[in-house]
């Protein structure tokens, strides 16, 4: 007596069908099961085992051969139990086969039958539908997330016995449901949802950092501020998820199925639509940043801030694998983690924001003038940040803290985020208007050599950038974040083309020096 069902594996964000074969043959009493799995699919024997037995019928008591193919395939993690579960009943006949097919069966067994929460099943849910499926099963706390999906049926179900139950018209049983699954412990996300509510007219003075956050935000730039402890380089950081836009559809999709994926999607709102903020503490390791895993391929830091923004506090005490670990995914904009039997790639098209003090003490820069680091020290703190990671940073900005009459005289009538957000969004509907024919949708993400094709800057703005490349104050990287950052100035400012003095506020970011009072006055009130 043999029968199937189907099921999905996942390889990062990308799934195949599975198709779960069960064979019930003479012979000694075992169950075995092959199909390249990995030890948490092998232990799906004894859940299935208990839960059978607990769902109305007994466990065949004959030779028992459970087949996950293709077998080239490696298998990881509990959501087979309920395909398995299922193609037990079928080989016994007590579920029609013709029933099962055209769905796909996803859900981890608990020993007296019910179904327990699982992670993935958006991207699951996602794959089942590209390979023609039109019915997903899946259980009951996890159907908010797979109805994202459209175009393929859901089936929230709490037990196996109320899916027999569906599956033969037989009466549902009443089944408590079990509770959501939990998040990762010591996984820290957060929504810019929940930061929205930070303003950053709050921060007295720094006119000229604010206006950097501003074109961050505007282009998609990454960010690097330096200057002494509390002279609010944490607080502009918290306040730029305030700045952007929220997610669209497909941006959503795609980040929500990163943290399904991840296990820390919330159970109650399955759909993230405002971009998330990472910030890891500086003793995260390697892998909570990039990825990975020995077993299971988690996606990282990196990739849970796709579409948002990751923040480093703190960024020279990161281990330097770490810090270094951040060169390509800033270029290519996705990570691709490698072990032994398994790859996985995941995107990670993320907002880098960096934060450090100017020497070990911290306080080089600061009023009082209390540092005592010697010039070495001072050095070898600032190289923790390798030159081809601040090679990549669009903006560098120095704060410097102010003194007592400056703070109490400091600007009070500075634009609110909520103000800015508009100018943001302005800026960003421009570059999609410009962009509409392409596959980038910020200034950021284009290419420079495209860039240079197709949207040169003004003659002034190319003079400037050629002398800069002539005097080596430049590389063709740093030229090219030029022209993007050129670009984010000009649709601040709504201009059509980049003007000179747009080149010349843009090399300024760059170079971390005093900006234009024209740009300045932006982030002040009128």
């Amino acid at each position: 007596m043999a029968a199937a069902t189907h099921s999905v594996t996942l390889d990062g964000l990308s799934g195949r069908p599975i198709e779960v074969e069960v064979d019930i043959s003479g012979g000694l009493p075992a169950t075995v099961l092959v199909g390249l799995a990995d030890t948490m699919v092998n232990e799906a024997r004894d859940r299935c085992r208990s839960a059978v037995s607990n769902s109305g019928t007994t466990w065949p008591d004959q030779r028992v051969t459970i087949n996950l193919a293709p077998s080239t395939l490696p298998k990881t993690g509990s959501h087979y139990d309920l395909a398995i579960a299922l193609a037990v009943f079928a080989a016994k006949s007590l579920v029609p086969a013709d029933r099962l097919i055209g769905a796909v069966f996803l859900g981890e067994l608990a020993l007296d039958g019910r179904l327990r929460a699982i992670r993935g099943v958006l991207p699951a849910t996602l794959a089942a539908l590209e390979a023609g499926f039109d019915r997903v099963f899946v259980p009951e706390v996890n159907v908010p997330e797979a109805q994202l999906v459209r175009g393929i049926s859901v089936v929230g179900v709490r037990s196996l016995r109320q899916t027999v139950a569906l599956l033969t018209g037989g009466e549902e049983p009443d089944d408590p449901p079990v509770p959501p699954l939990d998040e990762i412990p010591g996984m820290s996300w957060t929504s810019a949802a929940r930061l929205d509510h930070l303003d950053l007219a709050d921060i007295a003075g720094q006119e000229d950092s604010r206006m950097a956050l501003v074109v961050a935000a505007a282009g998609g730039h990454h960010l690097l501020m330096t200057g002494p402890p509390g002279i609010g380089k944490t607080m502009l950081a918290q306040r730029l998820p305030g700045l952007l836009p929220d997610l669209t559809h497909e941006q959503s999709l795609a980040v929500s199925a990163v943290h399904s994926v991840a296990g820390v999607l919330p159970s109650d709102a399955p759909l993230l639509r405002r971009p998330p903020f990472l910030d890891p503490h500086h003793t995260a390791s390697a892998v909570s940043i990039v990825g990975g895993g020995s077993k299971v391929i988690r996606p990282g830091a990196l990739s849970l801030a796709h579409h948002g923004v990751l923040f480093l506090d703190e960024a020279p005490e990161f281990a330097s694998n770490v810090l270094e670990a951040l060169r390509q995914p800033l270029e290519s904009g996705h990570v691709i983690v490698s072990r032994a039997a398994l790859t996985a790639a995941y995107p990670a098209r993320f907002q880098l924001v960096l934060a450090a003090n100017p020497c070990p003490c911290g306080l080089s820069s600061a009023v009082s003038d209390q540092c005592r680091c010697t010039p070495l020290m001072r050095r070898r703190y600032s190289d923790r940040l390798s030159g081809p990671i601040r090679d990549r940073i669009d903006i560098h900005r120095s704060l410097s803290a102010l003194s007592r009459p400056e703070l109490v005289n400091a600007v009070t009538g500075a634009r609110s985020t909520v103000e800015l957000a508009a100018e943001v969004a302005q800026a960003q509907d421009r570059q999609a208007h410009r962009l509409r024919a392409t596959l980038w949708r910020l200034n950021s993400e284009v290419p420079g050599v495209e860039l240079r094709k197709q949207w040169p800057v003004s003659d002034r703005g190319r003079v400037l950038v050629d002398q800069q490349l002539r005097t080596n104050k430049l590389n063709p990287r740093s030229a090219d974040r030029i022209l993007r950052l050129s670009w984010t100035v000009a649709d601040l400012h709504g201009h059509p083309v980049p003007t000179g003095d747009d080149v010349d506020t843009a090399l300024s970011l760059r170079r971390g020096t005093p900006l234009g009072s024209a740009l300045r006055t932006m982030v002040q009130a009128s």
